[in-house]
């Protein structure tokens, strides 16, 4: 696929707009990345920045409840948001033709959405009962993304549940929501993408159009999340009364995806080598040979790769049978990471790492909706959205002695140790 050529412009408001056309099929997408996420939560207000997620498809000042989803969806596009731990994004993708529908879609959400007590009330059941059946009711829900970070980091904005407590979400206001709003919502706290079929001159025409009148509000500054990696191996236990074997997590931390993206990258590769493929270190070691596991992962990031600033977390997960001790688990995961530490993997084994993820990583970018939202958080993270398309050289370069740094690096007196039990006990 042709690289789309990029066209940049900040609004007087402080909206930074990304526009990627590419005129191969008449289609567009409109994506708006807010800086906040999970890590912007205040304490007391756990969940926040997911449940306002939901309040943005709730109407507007100028559009009742539910006219978002049938604009879009009459048009034959398809819509969506979802919190991260540093950015929301909302998006749709539609015909072209339906360009300034989009554009004023979004700016009019961002103008003022509707929020009502009604609206409110409404949307924390909406999210209780998606917490119900995501984590409460589900087989290793939060498992590790919810339960991993508190054994690892020790401040709030790095450990807490961004899903929510149910009494911090029912004690949630209006007045709460408008705060957050004037706070996070400002234009100059967003990156708008527009990415697909459409021409530059006349799609910034129509963001000017649409967007230009959205008041400037001030941007708040976004504080440093950094802390000090574990001084030693961190442990902790969890029981899960849905789950019907024994399971660990491993979490280590990583290199900034911001200022040492290369170095980052070599984690992905990392966890490849690890877990990905019947042929893979940990699958070979675990499941096939001693056969003391069912399940095995490793990556980068909670939610998936490059969704994070620092710190980001390298998780190692494995579900095993109750007679497996944990301990044999994780001392054979060590065993492995040592063994790659000090050989490094082999060229075949970096080869086909790397070509899965580059051709991963391109067939990812020919989708428009991938694409789109892509390019906005790579301009929102990094201050970069060419990083997208910069990736799949880099990860591409990376080389058997970087890998080989990346396993020595995960050492096991600086990481968390997460023993999940089923309810009727586990084993140590």
């Amino acid at each position: 696929m042709a690289l789309p050529e990029l066209h940049r412009c900040t609004l007087p408001n402080g909206l930074r707009v990304v526009l990627a056309p590419d005129r191969s099929a008449p289609v567009v997408g409109v994506s708006v990345h807010y800086d906040v996420g999970f890590r912007s939560e205040p304490e007391g207000r756990t969940g926040f920045a997911h449940l306002f997620e939901h309040l943005m498809f709730q109407g507007s000042e100028s559009l009742e409840k539910l006219a978002h989803f049938r604009h879009v969806q009459s048009s034959g596009g398809t819509f969506n948001g979802s919190t991260h731990p540093d950015y929301t994004d909302y998006y749709q993708v539609l015909p072209s033709a339906a360009l300034e529908r989009a554009l004023f879609l979004e700016a009019d959400r961002m103008r003022a959405p509707k929020l009502t007590e009604e609206n409110l009330r409404n949307q924390i059941d909406v999210v209780k009962e998606e917490i119900r059946l995501n984590v409460l009711n589900r087989p290793y829900g939060g498992f590790p993304w919810i339960l991993l970070p508190p054994v690892l980091f020790q401040t709030f904005p790095n450990a807490h549940n961004g899903y929510g407590d149910f009494t911090d979400l029912e004690n949630a206001t209006v007045d709460d929501c408008a705060a957050f709003f004037d706070t996070y919502y400002a234009p100059g706290n967003a990156v708008l993408t527009v990415a697909g079929d459409f021409d530059p001159e006349e799609a910034t025409a129509l963001v000017e159009k649409h967007f230009g009148d959205v008041p400037a509000r001030p941007v708040p500054v976004r504080p440093s999340f950094a802390e000090a990696a574990p001084k030693g191996e961190v442990r902790a236990e969890h029981t899960d009364k849905h789950a019907p074997m024994p399971a660990i997590a491993l979490g280590y931390r990583i290199p900034d995806p911001v200022a040492e993206v290369e170095a980052y990258l070599t984690y992905l590769v990392l966890a490849g080598v690890l877990t990905d493929g019947d042929g893979s270190r940990l699958q070979q070691r675990l499941v096939h040979r001693d056969a003391i596991v069912v399940d095995v992962g490793a990556g980068c990031g909670l939610f998936g790769p490059l969704e994070a600033r620092d710190p980001d977390t390298f998780s190692i997960t494995a579900i095993h049978p109750p007679e497996v001790a944990s301990q044999q688990v994780i001392a054979a995961v060590d065993e492995e990471l040592q063994r790659l530490a000090e050989e490094g993997p082999t060229e075949q084994e970096l080869a086909k790492v790397t070509a899965r993820w580059v051709s991963t990583m391109h067939r990812e970018h020919d989708r428009l909706t991938s694409r789109t939202l892509g390019l906005g958080s790579a301009e929102l993270l990094f201050g970069r959205a060419e990083l997208l398309y910069e990736l799949p050289d880099k990860l591409a370069g990376i080389t058997t002695d970087a890998v080989a740094a990346a396993a020595k690096a995960l050492r096991p007196d600086s990481r968390a140790v997460l023993i999940l039990n089923p309810a009727d006990g586990g084993t140590e």
